[in-house]
């Protein structure tokens, strides 16, 4: 292969790589309002999720360590 040839392929291949890049970025910031909405539901959802976790993960750390601090005070008895 020549070296001509191989600048040309490397040329292409960048160029191709950009078109699809910019192809990917137009759908992505040209969906439907409907998918949009979704989307933002989604994202509400999954935050209530993740806030709902932490207070049941505050939950069960406040479990555990009630119940050891109650065998440890029979312990003492």
């Amino acid at each position: 292969m020549n070296p001509f040839t191989m600048v040309v392929a490397i040329v292409a291949m960048a160029m191709m790589t950009s078109i699809i890049s910019k192809w990917l970025d137009y759908k992505k910031n040209n969906a439907s309002p409907a998918l949009k909405a979704e989307n933002e539901e989604l994202r509400r959802a999954l935050g209530e999720m993740r806030e709902r976790l932490q207070v049941l993960e505050r939950i069960t750390v406040d479990k555990e360590n009630s119940l050891a601090r109650q065998i440890d005070e029979l312990k003492d008895r």
